[in-house]
């Protein structure tokens, strides 16, 4: 899969280059930003398998976001460090079975229902935590130690240290973006983008839509499971909100900003949304208005689908075609071309 031209494989890799030496020249407080929104940024990748290669909008994906941090919190001893060695591959175990469970359920559902049942599911689970003691209740449950990784008696990283859990993130969200690159470049992906476009004609022609539709929707759920787990190891508490319809409204909002149907989309969207709200809630730029930082995210927002249809992507694909004149423009995707075809 292609990811549109010379000058945008260029710009993905000086993009990561910067991350990669963004530690050693920022500071503290922009390291710890940064781990989040490469957190978020897996996340949104999770997402845009559904929502952009699939084509089912889930208005609940931030259930398995917050089950993974609950599953953490509820697996690891109180004071004592566990090794990530079993408890990531846990959480994401955990979350891939949720997956499969609703999945079975609500894919049997199409357009707002679809939306609205998986809505419920995650409002269910998000009072089973906020109205019972299994997660603490509303007041939800600290991580006192944070994982560590270790090979026999040495350790690999030491995710207190905050250098190290950053590179983690980096390597994680990377190895995710080229997961999902080799996937979706797959016969998998290109039957997911048929299935979106005209599902009908793929059962015809012997696909079972309903099998490849669930396993989009599990592999969905285990990586929106892993960046759960990281923002759990990160911040050291869970609570309900992380499972509310806001987590999962922001999420999707951060793919629409980005570009659905890429992968590079979700990653700028993820980065553009958190920097935003920064931006627009620092006091010391804008004062009393700073408290309104929700109306000119809004608004930005706005501006961006009426504009850029195809969010930031589009745009990046745009200057790239430019910088690559006389080469032939490639799909959003890489693999929506061949699809089509």
């Amino acid at each position: 899969m292609r990811a549109g031209g010379r000058f945008l494989n260029l710009a993905l890799l000086l993009a990561l280059a910067g991350l990669i030496a963004f530690p050693l020249a920022g500071s503290t407080f922009y390291t710890q930003l940064f781990t989040k929104i490469m957190i978020m940024a897996i996340f949104a990748m999770s997402l845009d398998l559904l929502v952009g290669y699939t084509g089912l909008i889930s208005f609940g994906h931030a259930a398995f976001y917050g089950l993974a941090g609950y599953a953490l919190a509820l697996m690891v001893p109180k004071y004592e460090a566990a090794s990530l060695w079993w408890t990531l591959p846990a959480t994401m175990t955990v979350c891939a079975a949720f997956a499969l469970v609703t999945g079975a359920l609500v894919l049997r559902t199409r357009g707002i229902f679809f939306i609205m049942v998986t809505l419920a599911f995650a409002q269910m689970l998000f009072f089973v935590f906020h109205d019972t003691k299994i997660g603490g209740g509303s007041d939800g449950i600290y991580i006192y130690n944070k994982p560590h990784l270790r090979l026999g008696e040495t350790a690999l990283l030491d995710l207190e240290k905050l250098e190290h859990f950053y590179y983690l993130v980096l390597a994680l969200m990377v190895l995710v973006f080229l997961l999902l690159r080799r996937l979706l470049g797959s016969t998998f992906g290109r039957a997911l983008v048929g299935i979106k476009e005209n599902e009908h004609r793929m059962r015809a022609l012997g696909f079972p839509a309903f099998r490849y539709k669930l396993a989009a929707y599990v592999l969905s759920g285990a990586l929106g499971g892993l960046s759960g787990y990281l923002a759990a190891v990160q911040f050291g508490f869970v609570n309900p909100e992380i499972i509310s319809w806001h987590q999962s409204g922001a999420v999707l909002m951060m793919v629409i900003l980005g570009g659905m149907g890429t992968l590079y989309g979700p990653v700028i969207g993820a980065f553009a949304f958190v920097l935003m709200q920064e931006l627009f809630s620092n006091q010391a730029w804008f004062g009393a208005y700073a408290k309104h930082w929700q109306l000119a995210m809004g608004l930005a927002i706005i501006l961006v689908a009426v504009y850029l249809p195809r969010g930031l992507a589009g745009l990046l694909q745009k200057t790239g075609h430019k910088a690559d004149a006389g080469e032939p423009a490639a799909d959003a995707d890489g693999t929506q071309e061949g699809a089509h075809g």
